[in-house]
């Protein structure tokens, strides 16, 4: 059982063993586009389904290998992103099972974010935003509170002239989320209000250089942060390795001259 455990892990860390998995996922989302075109929809349907099935069958023996592979079963699930891929699978031969037709072709689509568990340099800037979760926190409940606050005043304001963009509250929120994207907010928005009411202009400038200019650079700032750690802990441990690997080669050179002394 040991040696089976040492020829999987062996076979699941060989580079060309990931390249192979990252080609079949690359295969899995351009089987996926090409169902949305009717033409490869109606006529290579079956081809479509048959493949599709090869690569899930494929997944679950790369799933097992590394499983098998790994030290224990503790330890592959103790890695989230081995679960990641695990679910993934799962939940294809499950809804195979139960022939969620709907379903399955959008699980089919989830195949596709394997690669950011595959790909290292995609997995390093996904665990980095992972860790702005905490900061984004706060500054998405500033965000809200800004949302808020300019949502009422806009309902109060230009409820009357534009209802179609401030009758309401929710309206009014959708109608901010479209300004701080800048899409269409000077010609499609404020122009019209503009024209009903000239004082209007300090509304539509204000929420842009606060929420465009200052909350959105802030948190882009933070991710930005946390990628650039991401990467200094990464090459932390391959400076340490060298410096490792410096002393090994200084303690051989010592026992080398030691042993020509002896002699």
């Amino acid at each position: 059982m040991n040696r089976l455990r040492k020829k999987c892990a062996r076979i699941s860390e060989h580079p060309l063993f990931m390249n192979a998995i990252i080609g079949l996922i690359i295969i899995n989302a351009i089987l996926v586009g090409l169902e949305t075109y009717s033409y490869f929809k109606h006529n290579f349907s079956d081809w479509i389904t048959i493949v599709d099935q090869l690569l899930l069958w494929i997944f679950t023996i790369e799933i097992v290998i590394r499983l098998i592979g790994s030290k224990s079963i503790g330890s592959f699930f103790r890695d989230p992103w081995s679960i990641f891929d695990f679910l993934i699978v799962a939940s294809g031969h499950i809804l195979v099972g139960a022939h969620y037709v709907t379903v399955l072709r959008v699980l089919r689509v989830l195949r596709v974010l394997r690669a950011i568990s595959i790909i290292p340099s995609l997995r390093r800037i996904v665990n980095a935003l992972l860790l702005t979760i905490p900061s984004m926190g706060t500054i998405m409940l500033l965000l809200g509170i800004f949302f808020y606050i300019y949502g009422v005043i806009g309902t109060m304001l230009y409820g009357s002239i534009a209802p179609e963009y401030f009758g309401t509250l929710h309206e009014s929120l959708i109608t901010l989320f479209q300004v701080v994207t800048l899409e269409s907010w000077a010609s499609g928005l404020m122009r019209p209000i503009l024209a009903k009411d000239p004082t209007s202009w300090w509304f539509f400038i204000s929420f842009i250089l606060i929420g465009t200019f200052v909350i959105f650079n802030l948190l882009i700032g933070v991710i930005v942060n946390n990628v650039e750690e991401a990467d200094d802990e990464e090459k932390e441990p391959s400076s340490t390795d060298k410096k490792l690997a410096e002393v090994q080669q200084e303690l051989q050179d010592i026992k080398k001259l030691l042993e020509k002394d002896a002699r």
